[in-house]
Protein backbone atom coordinates (compact mmCIF):
# COMPACT_ATOMS: atom_id res chain seq x y z
CA UNK A 1 0.00 0.00 0.00
CA UNK A 2 1.08 3.52 -0.67
CA UNK A 3 2.17 5.74 2.15
CA UNK A 4 -0.09 8.72 2.73
CA UNK A 5 1.58 12.08 2.44
CA UNK A 6 1.04 14.20 5.56
CA UNK A 7 -0.44 17.00 3.46
CA UNK A 8 -3.04 14.80 1.71
CA UNK A 9 -5.78 15.36 4.27
CA UNK A 10 -5.39 19.12 4.21
CA UNK A 11 -5.43 19.19 0.42
CA UNK A 12 -8.63 17.13 0.40
CA UNK A 13 -10.26 19.69 2.69
CA UNK A 14 -9.08 22.50 0.44
CA UNK A 15 -10.53 20.78 -2.61
CA UNK A 16 -13.91 20.60 -0.91
CA UNK A 17 -13.83 24.20 0.29
CA UNK A 18 -12.71 25.75 -2.99
CA UNK A 19 -14.76 23.45 -5.18
CA UNK A 20 -17.97 24.38 -3.39
CA UNK A 21 -17.96 27.87 -4.90
CA UNK A 22 -18.98 26.40 -8.27
CA UNK A 23 -22.56 26.01 -7.02
CA UNK A 24 -22.77 29.00 -4.67
CA UNK A 25 -25.65 30.54 -6.65
CA UNK A 26 -27.87 27.43 -6.67
CA UNK A 27 -30.35 27.43 -3.76
CA UNK A 28 -31.93 24.14 -2.67
CA UNK A 29 -34.12 25.42 0.19
CA UNK A 30 -34.54 28.34 2.58
CA UNK A 31 -34.87 28.29 6.35
CA UNK A 32 -36.39 31.48 7.75
CA UNK A 33 -35.16 33.25 4.64
CA UNK A 34 -31.59 31.85 4.87
CA UNK A 35 -30.54 29.92 1.77
CA UNK A 36 -29.24 26.35 1.76
CA UNK A 37 -27.09 25.91 -1.34
CA UNK A 38 -25.85 23.05 -3.44
CA UNK A 39 -22.38 24.04 -2.26
CA UNK A 40 -23.32 23.04 1.30
CA UNK A 41 -24.93 19.83 0.06
CA UNK A 42 -21.84 18.88 -1.95
CA UNK A 43 -19.58 19.62 1.02
CA UNK A 44 -21.66 17.36 3.24
CA UNK A 45 -21.62 14.51 0.67
CA UNK A 46 -17.85 14.87 0.16
CA UNK A 47 -17.21 14.85 3.90
CA UNK A 48 -19.32 11.76 4.52
CA UNK A 49 -18.35 9.81 1.39
CA UNK A 50 -14.68 10.81 1.08
CA UNK A 51 -12.84 9.06 -1.73
CA UNK A 52 -15.98 7.62 -3.37
CA UNK A 53 -16.29 10.31 -6.03
CA UNK A 54 -19.89 11.14 -5.08
CA UNK A 55 -21.60 14.50 -5.29
CA UNK A 56 -25.08 15.76 -4.46
CA UNK A 57 -26.13 15.34 -8.10
CA UNK A 58 -25.09 11.66 -8.14
CA UNK A 59 -27.32 10.74 -5.20
CA UNK A 60 -30.73 9.08 -5.72
CA UNK A 61 -33.81 11.13 -4.83
CA UNK A 62 -34.01 9.62 -1.33
CA UNK A 63 -30.35 10.44 -0.70
CA UNK A 64 -30.82 14.05 -1.81
CA UNK A 65 -33.84 14.39 0.47
CA UNK A 66 -31.85 13.07 3.42
CA UNK A 67 -28.99 15.52 2.79
CA UNK A 68 -31.34 18.51 2.46
CA UNK A 69 -33.28 17.44 5.58
CA UNK A 70 -30.00 17.27 7.51
CA UNK A 71 -28.93 20.70 6.25
CA UNK A 72 -32.28 22.21 7.22
CA UNK A 73 -31.96 20.79 10.74
CA UNK A 74 -28.42 22.13 11.00
CA UNK A 75 -29.63 25.55 9.83
CA UNK A 76 -32.36 25.56 12.50
CA UNK A 77 -29.83 24.64 15.19
CA UNK A 78 -27.42 27.29 13.88
CA UNK A 79 -30.12 29.96 14.05
CA UNK A 80 -31.11 28.85 17.55
CA UNK A 81 -27.45 29.03 18.61
CA UNK A 82 -27.15 32.57 17.27
CA UNK A 83 -30.25 33.65 19.16
CA UNK A 84 -28.79 32.10 22.31
CA UNK A 85 -25.60 34.11 21.83
CA UNK A 86 -23.38 31.05 21.42
CA UNK A 87 -21.20 32.98 18.98
CA UNK A 88 -20.22 35.30 21.84
CA UNK A 89 -19.08 32.40 24.01
CA UNK A 90 -15.33 32.38 24.75
CA UNK A 91 -14.98 28.67 23.90
CA UNK A 92 -16.77 29.27 20.60
CA UNK A 93 -14.44 32.12 19.71
CA UNK A 94 -11.40 29.97 20.47
CA UNK A 95 -12.75 27.14 18.32
CA UNK A 96 -13.49 29.62 15.52
CA UNK A 97 -9.94 30.91 15.66
CA UNK A 98 -8.58 27.37 15.50
CA UNK A 99 -10.74 26.66 12.46
CA UNK A 100 -9.53 29.86 10.82
CA UNK A 101 -5.93 28.91 11.51
CA UNK A 102 -6.47 25.47 9.97
CA UNK A 103 -8.03 27.01 6.87
CA UNK A 104 -5.10 29.39 6.48
CA UNK A 105 -2.77 26.40 6.48
CA UNK A 106 -5.03 24.47 4.09
CA UNK A 107 -5.36 27.26 1.54
CA UNK A 108 -1.66 28.12 1.66
CA UNK A 109 -0.75 24.48 1.03
CA UNK A 110 -3.27 24.26 -1.79
CA UNK A 111 -1.75 27.32 -3.45
CA UNK A 112 1.72 25.78 -3.25
CA UNK A 113 0.37 22.57 -4.77
CA UNK A 114 -1.48 24.37 -7.56
CA UNK A 115 1.64 26.37 -8.38
CA UNK A 116 3.72 23.20 -8.74
CA UNK A 117 4.21 22.50 -12.45
CA UNK A 118 5.41 19.31 -14.14
CA UNK A 119 6.50 19.71 -17.77
CA UNK A 120 5.75 17.21 -20.52
CA UNK A 121 9.49 16.74 -20.93
CA UNK A 122 9.96 15.79 -17.28
CA UNK A 123 7.00 13.41 -17.44
CA UNK A 124 8.40 11.78 -20.58
CA UNK A 125 11.84 11.38 -18.99
CA UNK A 126 10.29 9.72 -15.92
CA UNK A 127 8.34 7.37 -18.20
CA UNK A 128 11.43 6.32 -20.17
CA UNK A 129 13.41 5.65 -16.97
CA UNK A 130 10.59 3.72 -15.29
CA UNK A 131 8.91 1.82 -18.11
CA UNK A 132 8.91 -1.36 -16.03
CA UNK A 133 6.46 0.33 -13.66
CA UNK A 134 3.98 0.74 -16.52
CA UNK A 135 4.09 -2.86 -17.71
CA UNK A 136 0.90 -4.89 -17.87
CA UNK A 137 1.84 -8.57 -17.47
CA UNK A 138 0.62 -11.36 -19.71
CA UNK A 139 -3.01 -12.24 -19.04
CA UNK A 140 -5.15 -15.23 -19.81
CA UNK A 141 -8.92 -15.64 -19.87
CA UNK A 142 -9.67 -19.20 -18.77
CA UNK A 143 -12.50 -21.50 -17.78
CA UNK A 144 -12.18 -24.61 -15.67
CA UNK A 145 -14.08 -27.66 -14.53
CA UNK A 146 -13.30 -28.74 -10.97
CA UNK A 147 -13.99 -32.31 -9.86
CA UNK A 148 -12.95 -34.51 -6.94
CA UNK A 149 -10.96 -37.23 -8.69
CA UNK A 150 -8.41 -37.60 -11.44
CA UNK A 151 -10.60 -40.21 -13.11
CA UNK A 152 -13.55 -37.81 -13.35
CA UNK A 153 -11.32 -35.12 -14.85
CA UNK A 154 -9.92 -37.56 -17.41
CA UNK A 155 -13.42 -38.63 -18.50
CA UNK A 156 -14.29 -34.98 -19.13
CA UNK A 157 -11.12 -34.51 -21.18
CA UNK A 158 -12.02 -37.61 -23.22
CA UNK A 159 -15.45 -36.12 -23.96
CA UNK A 160 -13.83 -32.93 -25.23
CA UNK A 161 -11.15 -34.53 -27.39
CA UNK A 162 -11.52 -33.88 -31.10
CA UNK A 163 -13.62 -30.74 -30.60
CA UNK A 164 -12.32 -27.35 -31.75
CA UNK A 165 -13.40 -23.72 -31.96
CA UNK A 166 -16.95 -22.83 -30.95
CA UNK A 167 -17.93 -26.48 -30.60
CA UNK A 168 -15.21 -27.04 -27.97
CA UNK A 169 -16.15 -23.89 -26.06
CA UNK A 170 -19.85 -24.71 -26.13
CA UNK A 171 -19.31 -28.28 -24.89
CA UNK A 172 -16.85 -27.14 -22.20
CA UNK A 173 -19.37 -24.62 -20.82
CA UNK A 174 -22.08 -27.29 -20.88
CA UNK A 175 -19.92 -29.75 -18.93
CA UNK A 176 -18.77 -27.06 -16.47
CA UNK A 177 -22.38 -26.22 -15.61
CA UNK A 178 -23.26 -29.89 -15.22
CA UNK A 179 -20.20 -31.31 -13.48
CA UNK A 180 -17.97 -28.61 -11.92
CA UNK A 181 -18.02 -28.49 -8.12
CA UNK A 182 -16.40 -25.04 -8.05
CA UNK A 183 -18.29 -21.77 -7.48
CA UNK A 184 -17.79 -20.78 -11.14
CA UNK A 185 -19.63 -23.89 -12.39
CA UNK A 186 -22.96 -22.09 -12.98
CA UNK A 187 -21.06 -19.53 -15.10
CA UNK A 188 -19.55 -22.20 -17.31
CA UNK A 189 -16.36 -22.26 -15.25
CA UNK A 190 -15.50 -18.70 -16.25
CA UNK A 191 -12.57 -17.26 -14.27
CA UNK A 192 -12.16 -14.10 -16.34
CA UNK A 193 -8.68 -12.71 -16.99
CA UNK A 194 -5.83 -13.30 -14.56
CA UNK A 195 -2.07 -12.81 -14.51
CA UNK A 196 0.73 -15.22 -13.54
CA UNK A 197 0.75 -15.70 -9.79
CA UNK A 198 -2.91 -14.84 -9.24
CA UNK A 199 -3.86 -18.51 -9.26
CA UNK A 200 -2.17 -21.39 -7.45
CA UNK A 201 1.01 -22.40 -9.27
CA UNK A 202 0.00 -25.76 -10.86
CA UNK A 203 -3.17 -24.16 -12.24
CA UNK A 204 -1.40 -21.01 -13.41
CA UNK A 205 1.44 -22.94 -15.06
CA UNK A 206 -1.02 -25.14 -16.94
CA UNK A 207 -3.21 -22.25 -18.08
CA UNK A 208 -0.33 -20.14 -19.37
CA UNK A 209 1.16 -23.10 -21.25
CA UNK A 210 -1.95 -23.32 -23.45
CA UNK A 211 -2.83 -21.35 -26.55
CA UNK A 212 -6.24 -19.74 -26.97
CA UNK A 213 -8.85 -22.36 -27.83
CA UNK A 214 -6.98 -25.24 -26.19
CA UNK A 215 -7.74 -27.44 -23.18
CA UNK A 216 -5.40 -29.32 -20.88
CA UNK A 217 -4.80 -32.85 -22.18
CA UNK A 218 -4.13 -34.13 -18.67
CA UNK A 219 -5.95 -33.39 -15.38
CA UNK A 220 -4.34 -30.66 -13.26
CA UNK A 221 -4.20 -31.20 -9.51
CA UNK A 222 -4.33 -28.45 -6.88
CA UNK A 223 -5.34 -28.38 -3.22
CA UNK A 224 -8.92 -27.77 -4.41
CA UNK A 225 -9.20 -30.93 -6.48
CA UNK A 226 -8.68 -31.88 -10.13
CA UNK A 227 -9.12 -29.37 -12.93
CA UNK A 228 -9.75 -29.38 -16.65
CA UNK A 229 -8.74 -25.99 -18.06
CA UNK A 230 -9.86 -24.25 -21.25
CA UNK A 231 -8.12 -21.05 -22.40
CA UNK A 232 -10.52 -18.71 -24.12
CA UNK A 233 -8.16 -15.79 -24.81
CA UNK A 234 -4.58 -14.68 -24.14
CA UNK A 235 -3.19 -11.16 -24.02
CA UNK A 236 0.58 -10.66 -24.19
CA UNK A 237 2.47 -8.45 -21.77
CA UNK A 238 2.65 -4.82 -22.86
CA UNK A 239 3.84 -1.41 -21.78
CA UNK A 240 1.15 1.22 -21.15
CA UNK A 241 1.62 4.00 -23.77
CA UNK A 242 3.01 7.30 -22.48
CA UNK A 243 -0.18 9.27 -23.16
CA UNK A 244 -2.16 6.84 -21.00
CA UNK A 245 0.44 6.86 -18.24
CA UNK A 246 1.01 10.63 -18.38
CA UNK A 247 -1.75 11.73 -15.91
CA UNK A 248 -0.48 9.30 -13.27
CA UNK A 249 3.14 10.34 -13.87
CA UNK A 250 2.27 14.02 -13.51
CA UNK A 251 0.45 13.25 -10.26
CA UNK A 252 3.48 11.35 -8.91
CA UNK A 253 5.97 14.05 -9.90
CA UNK A 254 3.75 16.90 -8.75
CA UNK A 255 3.34 15.31 -5.31
CA UNK A 256 7.11 14.75 -5.11
CA UNK A 257 7.95 18.34 -6.07
CA UNK A 258 5.26 19.66 -3.74
CA UNK A 259 6.66 17.72 -0.75
CA UNK A 260 10.20 18.90 -1.51
CA UNK A 261 9.00 22.46 -1.96
CA UNK A 262 7.10 22.51 1.35
CA UNK A 263 10.09 21.07 3.22
CA UNK A 264 12.37 23.72 1.71
CA UNK A 265 9.91 26.53 2.49
CA UNK A 266 9.50 25.37 6.09
CA UNK A 267 13.25 25.05 6.58
CA UNK A 268 13.68 28.66 5.42
CA UNK A 269 10.82 29.89 7.59
CA UNK A 270 12.28 28.20 10.66
CA UNK A 271 15.67 29.79 10.06
CA UNK A 272 14.13 33.26 9.87
CA UNK A 273 11.60 32.83 12.68
CA UNK A 274 12.18 33.39 16.38
CA UNK A 275 10.98 30.15 17.97
CA UNK A 276 11.00 29.85 21.74
CA UNK A 277 10.22 26.76 23.82
CA UNK A 278 8.81 27.07 27.32
CA UNK A 279 9.94 23.48 27.89
CA UNK A 280 13.28 22.66 26.13
CA UNK A 281 12.38 18.96 26.05
CA UNK A 282 9.68 19.77 23.46
CA UNK A 283 12.29 20.77 20.89
CA UNK A 284 12.66 18.08 18.25
CA UNK A 285 16.21 17.00 17.38
CA UNK A 286 17.59 18.46 14.16
CA UNK A 287 17.13 16.26 11.10
CA UNK A 288 20.40 14.76 9.81
CA UNK A 289 21.63 16.63 6.76
CA UNK A 290 21.82 14.70 3.48
CA UNK A 291 25.27 14.52 1.95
Amino acid sequence: MKKRNRWTGLLAIAAIVTGSSLYAEEVLAKVNGVAITKAEADSMVHARQAGQGLSFDTLPAQGKQAVVKNLIERALIRQAAQKAGIDQNADFKQALQRARNDLLVTFWLKKQYDDTIVSDGEAKEFYEKNKDKFKIPERVHARHILVKTKEEAQKIIDQLKGLKGDALKKKFIELAKAKSTGPTGPKGGDLGFFTPGQMVKPFSDAAFSLDAGQITTKPVQTQFGWHVIYVEEKKPAKIIPFEQAKPKIIQILKQKHFSEKIKKELDQMKKKAKIEYEDPSLKAPASPSKS
